[in-house]
């Protein structure tokens, strides 16, 4: 029903869903939305994006100029009224339009994804279906709204009420390019905000696509506005005085600025930082499922996940296993996304690259064995590509810089510990708290760790432990700043307040007048 097709497309959002591999001679532009209308933009700045696999400029992204982001954010104010009275039933609908948007048009969004992000297929593939959950959450949006009602006293009810906070900003990172738009944009939306929407300057392209849709199933003109840039752009997000909340999703440095200049200016803030995951292998685990677990948590999108495994920490005769483990990260397969059989592409720009092989290389100049370098791998097609092939790093400890930084690749370092005890102090010291899993088969033994670790998300024979929608993304520590978390419950109160009303209504001031009515009643 909503499939996107070549003459159906805004010219903008053609642009960013048609190609993949072929070259122009000029590369297209991406646009603003705003009020409704794809429009190029006047800025005289502009970001090339460049295809991590092929360092093609697929497309130049805008900085957003003042008077632009003046006129998103004028649209998004004149549109909230109306669209905060829209009944809840009508939100909902729009919810499920778009849930069967998205669904028809994952193709058009994936490819996006693996030319601008690098991601493999099957991992664009993955990224839009956990961003679609969120919207297939939201099409509950009734029971999350629901308040609360007491009569208090004789004829005296107080009952709450959820009622929208008004425009609302979304700063959304790089790596996952349609899911972290889609964290934000329908839990936004559905509970009656409008919203000001800042994709990734590296990746704009499936961001653009989900507007197009918006508009296809009719979301109102100026309820979603997407603006482009860096520095400026998000500044403005921060400080205006008619956006009401922020919510980011990056690094640390940009996540503090964000939170600190948002709050200062008065709006609530939540943001998603940095993260240090750690899993903690006993030897009692079920040793082939944890190594393929591990393998595929560390270095699947090429370990540019906020809640990648950087970490393994073996404990007692576990080490054991640690060749098994690099077997299995020696016969993944570094590819061009689009190509059968990729298990990881490349990492998304050659400054990323180059941090993470310094990682690499400080690990191994403070002590830590080199077992599997991936530095240097060569991807015959694509020689220009900013690859780094699955690199596993064992005795690290805990005072080397690759220990103590996100290295944001497909770099896994093994720990060492003699007990469960060593392994919970270890992982309780780091700073970052986004998740943490333990791999055993003794009950008593997976009771203590997720009950005495201190991390936002644990698993228990789960890698990545990121929760479905219908619980909310509980990263802690360093990991993330704020107090109302991400989607489910917790992103609904974070994008509404609670009013409370007492009412008093006497019994003696009850009258009955007129005729009654027999027709079926409606609600429209």
């Amino acid at each position: 029903m909503y499939r996107l097709g070549r003459n159906k497309l805004a010219p903008a959002v053609r642009l960013q869903a048609g190609r993949f591999s072929r070259m122009s001679h000029t590369a297209a532009t991406t646009k603003l939305f705003i009020d409704g209308q794809f429009i190029e933009s006047q800025a005289t700045e502009w970001i090339d994006v460049h295809n991590p696999a092929t360092q093609e400029v697929v497309t130049r992204v805008p900085k957003t100029t003042a008077s632009e982001l003046e006129e998103a954010a004028r649209s998004a104010q004149s549109a909230f009224g109306e669209w905060s009275r829209t009944s809840i039933m009508r939100r909902q609908k729009l919810m499920l339009d778009l849930q069967h948007a998205i669904r028809a048009n994952t193709d058009a969004l994936a490819e996006s994804i693996v030319r601008e992000q690098g991601k493999v297929l099957s991992d664009a593939h993955g990224d839009i279906m956990r961003g679609l959950q969120v919207v297939d959450s939201m099409a509950g949006i009734p029971e999350y709204m629901l308040g609360t009602r007491l009569e208090v006293a004789a004829d005296m009810d107080t009952y709450t009420v959820r009622e929208p906070l008004g425009v609302v900003a979304g700063i959304c990172p790089f790596n996952f390019p349609a899911m972290m738009p889609l964290w934000m944009l329908p839990v936004a939306l559905v509970t009656g905000n409008t919203l000001l929407l800042k994709p990734s300057e590296r990746d704009p392209g499936a961001a653009m696509i989900l507007a197009q849709l918006c508009a296809d199933v009719g979301v109102p003109r100026g309820v979603v506005n997407i603006v482009h840039g860096v520095h400026e752009t998000v500044d403005f997000l921060t400080s205006d005085p008619r956006i009401k909340a922020v919510s980011f999703v990056g690094g640390n440095a940009a996540g503090k600025h964000v939170y600190e200049r948002a709050t200062q200016h008065g709006k609530r803030c939540q943001a998603n930082l940095g993260a240090k995951n750690h899993a903690v292998i006993l030897p009692d685990a079920n040793r082939e499922f944890t190594l393929n677990a591990i393998s595929g948590a560390a270095f699947g999108a090429a370990g540019q996940r906020c809640m990648a495994l950087s970490v393994a920490v073996f404990v007692g005769s576990a080490g054991e296993w640690i060749p098994d483990l690099v077997e299995r990260a020696r016969g993944l397969r570094v590819d061009g996304g689009m190509e059968a059989g990729a298990d990881l592409g490349p990492m998304i720009s050659p400054k990323a690259l180059h941090r993470a092989a310094e990682l690499v290389q400080s690990a191994v100049d403070a002590g830590a064995s080199l077992l599997l370098d991936g530095r240097g791998v060569r991807v015959e097609k694509y020689p220009r590509g900013n690859f780094l092939g699955p690199t596993v790093l064992d005795n690290v400890t805990a005072g080397m810089k690759c220990y103590q930084e996100e290295v944001f690749g497909p770099v896994l370092s093994c720990v060492h510990v003699e007990t469960l005890e060593e392994a919970l102090a270890l992982v309780n010291a780091n700073p970052y708290g986004n998740g943490a899993s333990v791999f055993t088969q003794s009950g008593a033994c997976a009771r203590r760790f997720q009950s005495e670790v201190n991390a936002g998300q644990v698993g228990v024979n789960v890698p990545i432990p990121v929760p479905l929608p219908m619980f909310s993304f509980t990263g802690n520590k360093g990991s993330f700043l704020g107090d109302t978390n991400f989607y489910g419950r917790s992103g609904v109160s974070f994008y509404t307040q609670l009013k409370t009303i007492t009412s008093l209504w006497r019994k003696e001031d009850a009258r009955v007048d007129g005729q009654s009515a027999v027709h079926m009643p409606t609600l429209h």
